[in-house]
């Protein structure tokens, strides 16, 4: 008999790579659900199918950048904050390392160590690398792998652009009578599988995020067709 093996993978690693997926997966069923309302909205106006194209694609494009922008301020902000948060430990184990050797032992013993245990562990991280155990224990940061706001620009425009990719080709490639049906049905079963990605990744019940994600969808594509062909109707 061979022995069993346990290959579950620990640390912040696997943190990281589901929150890159999560976002992933998010950022494209943003691109499916925006671009598809707008060539949607667009083609209860018209089925001109340069029009629709120049829609899409101006939408495509002007939400991708949005979203890489938006990710890039927002990540550029967490990073400058973890570096002055690093800043002010590395000062401060440099002006009164004994409180800082305190500090670090009350949090190892509220993290369940007895005293004794506690003050060894913390004397024995502290003398390894002072700042990267108390980036770890008190701040919550890996001074090794701080958040990148390129890294997050290029994966919210990748997923975004992905993701609208779908209902700009479903609304142009198809023949006319076809365009809105082919569109509808191929939104809603890329939304339906971006739920279940999304709640999967998550550990929740998949059936709920689907059906959220599938009637939010719908929604939004009756809306703007809706609008679309009232001002299609008077000659808008």
């Amino acid at each position: 008999m061979t022995e069993p093996t346990h290959d579950e993978t620990h640390g912040g690693s696997l943190g990281s790579r589901l929150n890159w997926l999560r976002a992933a997966v998010l950022g494209a069923n943003d691109g499916i659900v925006s671009t598809a309302g707008l060539v949607v909205g667009v083609a209860g106006a018209t089925s001109d199918r340069s029009t629709l194209l120049t829609a899409g694609l101006a939408g495509l494009l002007a939400g991708s950048m949005s979203m890489a922008a938006g990710e890039y301020v927002s990540v550029s902000t967490q990073r400058d904050s973890e570096m002055a948060a690093l800043a002010v430990e590395r000062r401060e184990l440099r002006e009164q390392p004994e409180a800082e050797l305190e500090e670090l032992t009350g949090l190892l013993e509220a993290r369940g160590l007895t005293r004794a245990v506690a003050h060894d562990a913390a004397v024995q991280l502290t003398q390894r690398d002072a700042l990267r155990a108390h980036a770890r224990v008190e701040l919550g940061i890996d001074p090794d792998d701080l958040t990148n706001p390129w890294h997050a620009a290029w994966a919210s425009f990748l997923a975004f652009t992905a993701g609208a990719l779908l209902p700009l080709l479903a609304i142009v490639l198809p023949p006319s009578d076809w365009r809105l049906p082919v569109t509808v049905v191929s939104v809603l079963l890329a939304l339906a599988c971006t739920g279940w990605s999304s709640a999967r990744l998550g550990a929740a019940a998949p059936a709920r995020a689907v059906v959220r994600n599938v009637s939010g969808g719908a929604v939004a594509m009756t809306v703007t067709y809706g609008a679309g062909a009232l001002l299609g109707a008077a000659g808008v």
